[in-house]
């Protein structure tokens, strides 16, 4: 089923998620619709406050970068369906130089900006099934859990740009909360009602 996407300046995008167990109601499920509202928005990514759930819980699917040509092949099949579910994450580590990469976010439509982040992580996580794994991610798939798990801990990727651009885009990110922003996905307003 694909959910409303919680729009920019509602609180639950700002809390930091708690911890969920393997007896959190309807989680198959959850975990369904969030890849399926992901999947209709055309994203890469999806964190559960982004649909409303302040909880420590994001999914993935990198294969989208997986045929660009601006990768290596190695980089290429790296994302080739990396396809996961990340509960109760913690990363450990970020290392190696900090890049820029462009980012988006569904939450925040319309707006796009460099953001630095460091290329490579190390991750701590339970999968849907709860079994543990800790993971090393490097490139575009360390962004892509960077920028989901940033989601988990209330920070939004607007807050890693200079005061000049988040100034910039002062009138875009007040229209969203007015719900003055018409992405072709169903979004749910903090000052509007949902459409």
């Amino acid at each position: 089923m694909i959910l409303p996407i919680i729009g920019y300046g509602d609180p639950v995008l700002r809390k930091v998620g708690t911890d969920i167990t393997k007896d959190y109601p309807n989680l198959n499920e959850l975990i369904a619709n969030m890849f399926d509202t992901m999947y209709n928005a055309y994203g890469v990514g999806l964190a559960a406050p982004q649909i409303g759930l302040p909880i420590r819980m994001f999914v993935i699917d990198c294969d989208a970068f997986s045929d660009s040509e601006d990768l290596s092949p190695e980089q290429q099949a790296k994302l080739k369906g990396l396809k996961k579910t990340f509960i109760n994450a913690k990363i450990t580590k970020e290392e190696g130089d900090e890049w820029a990469f462009n980012e988006g976010c569904l939450s925040i439509p319309d707006v796009r900006e460099d953001v630095f982040r460091k290329e490579r992580i190390t991750i701590e996580y339970v999968d849907e099934n709860f079994v543990p794994h800790t993971d090393v991610y490097d490139g575009l798939a360390a962004r892509v859990i960077q920028h989901e798990y940033d989601h988990i801990e209330g920070v939004l990727f607007t807050d890693k740009i200079s005061s000049l651009k988040k100034r910039l885009n002062t009138k875009k990110l007040n229209n969203i909360m007015e719900g003055k922003a018409f992405p072709d996905y169903k979004m749910k307003f903090i000052n509007k009602k949902g459409r």
